[in-house]
């Protein structure tokens, strides 16, 4: 993956020496710096400040995630990287930036991209990540004194080896300003019983895990389980981006027959809040190796993308 590996030397040039000791993945960091209910959900394990707006961090991929299982070749789920940097875009504001633990976190865009000749398999246990993070674009209030957003870029490497690169935006507002943003919002939501694809078809081992639905020729963003235990750890008034972006994989997997199973490569724009009511009706058009996907509630669209495969 070009570029990849010159961004890692980049990064490791920032924070080499800088840490006052090795990374650590002996356990993980406080579920509430992530922003989860689970700890069998918590990835990071150490995180360090290397610099100004530079971070190392480890994380550790578990072998058998119920949620995102290896692959057949043990190759881990791509949503790890995913994931990992949703998990550092939390933790690093909460715990080096004084974004207060009552924010809330919002979500503007999200990417990755993944180097399938350099991403490790899945050894015994878990395999160890070391995350080399820089932060950018930090946006405070008028005050000058509280951050209100920032952008991060992360790269992954196993070993020594640059394997993926990720990057994505993120706004904080307080409790406040949430709620008024949000008076009205519908805060739970139900299984339906409209038809769904087989779970094997979209490269999934549980019923449970389907996000999408089938109605009139649609595909619509609706969760076989409201209570999925990653894609819904906790209460929210509205749909994760997680679950926006496994339900337009599923999309892309159902409408190729299970031929496009596993994205290289993603990018996702939030446009607005996507409601759990009524179902979001998820669109997806190929062009060669790369699928646009675009998610539709009535007449605003709320999130759009793309996912790149093999």
């Amino acid at each position: 993956m070009r570029g990849m590996q010159e961004w890692a030397e980049e990064c490791a040039r920032h924070t080499a020496g800088t840490c006052c000791a090795p990374l650590s993945w002996s356990r993980t960091v406080d579920r509430a710096w992530v922003h989860r209910i689970s700890v069998a959900e918590v990835l990071l394990t150490d995180v360090r400040r290397c610099g100004p707006l530079s971070f190392c961090a480890a994380a550790a991929w578990t072998r058998s995630h119920p949620s995102f299982p290896r692959g057949r070749d043990d190759r881990h789920s791509p949503w790890m990287l995913v994931e990992t940097l949703r998990q550092l875009g939390i933790c690093i504001p909460l715990r080096h930036f004084d974004v207060p633990p009552t924010a809330r976190f919002l979500i503007g865009d999200v990417a990755y991209e993944l180097d399938p000749a350099a991403e490790p398999r899945a050894p015994h246990g878990a395999s160890e990540i070391t995350c080399l993070a820089s932060v950018g674009e930090v946006r405070t209030d008028r005050s000058g004194t509280t951050v209100t957003g920032l952008r991060m870029r992360v790269v992954f490497l196993a070993g020594d080896r640059a394997f993926a690169r990720a990057a994505g935006g993120a706004r904080f507002l307080d409790a406040a300003r949430y709620a008024a943003l949000r008076s009205g919002a519908v805060t739970a939501m139900a299984a339906s019983r409209r038809p769904r694809p087989e779970p094997a078809l979209l490269g999934l081992e549980s019923a449970s895990d389907l996000v999408i639905s089938l109605e009139g020729g649609e595909v619509l963003l609706d969760p076989a389980d409201p209570r999925h235990p990653f894609l819904f750890d906790h209460g929210t008034d509205h749909v994760p981006g997680m679950a926006v972006l496994e339900a337009a994989r599923q999309a892309v997997a159902l409408r190729s027959g299970g031929r496009l199973i596993r994205p290289l490569s993603c990018r996702m724009t939030a446009l607005r809040f996507t409601e759990h009511a009524p179902p979001a009706v998820i669109h997806c058009a190929e062009y060669g190796r790369s699928v646009l996907f675009h998610c539709h509630q009535g007449a605003e669209r709320t999130a759009r993308g793309m996912l790149r495969y093999r």
